[in-house]
């Protein structure tokens, strides 16, 4: 889903009848079990390094608050940093860090997002959804030759949770 696609689907949710007809004072969401994230991140660590890669992971809660990290004996110190912060962006934004790359780069409307201070828009951070599309976490993946490789490893760590997570 795109930047503009977020947004509209945004404005459309907060403006619709359901919204507003909501008198509770209580708001309900889920949030993966710190098994599952730790699983996820897990997954992902192992498969980058099955294709060779040293890599760091972070699973998230839908807030952006760590839950799970898991580094790779040789992964760099740079990726507690990078693959945290891929993580809280994707979640903080509701969209993949490659999406937001293309959608914050210069010139383009959404590129006050790279002034955001834990913002990184670069790919390797993806959101987990639960079944009925609710955001329960992301996972950010850093430490693999290029941030393509690390949306690899992240999608690989989703499906390692995806029959706990898809009621």
């Amino acid at each position: 889903m795109t930047l503009k696609s977020l947004v509209t689907a945004a404005s459309l949710a907060l403006s619709s009848d359901a919204a507003i007809a909501d008198d509770s004072a209580f708001v309900e969401f889920k949030v993966l079990k710190p098994e599952i994230a730790l699983q996820a991140a897990v997954a992902a660590m192992e498969h980058c390094r099955a294709n060779g890669y040293q890599v760091g992971v972070a699973v998230v809660d839908r807030f952006g608050i760590t839950q799970a990290f898991v580094r790779d004996r040789f992964a760099g110190a740079h990726t507690i940093e990078t693959a945290t912060r891929k993580a809280w962006t994707a979640t903080s934004f509701r969209s993949s860090t490659t999406e937001l790359d293309l959608a914050t780069r210069p010139g383009e409307l959404a590129a006050g997002i790279r002034q955001v201070s834990d913002a990184l828009p670069l790919g390797g951070g993806l959101v987990i959804e639960e079944g009925a599309g609710s955001i329960v976490g992301g996972i950010g993946v850093s430490g693999a030759p290029g941030p393509d490789i690390d949306d690899v490893c992240a999608e690989a760590g989703i499906a390692a949770i995806e029959d706990a997570i898809m009621f």
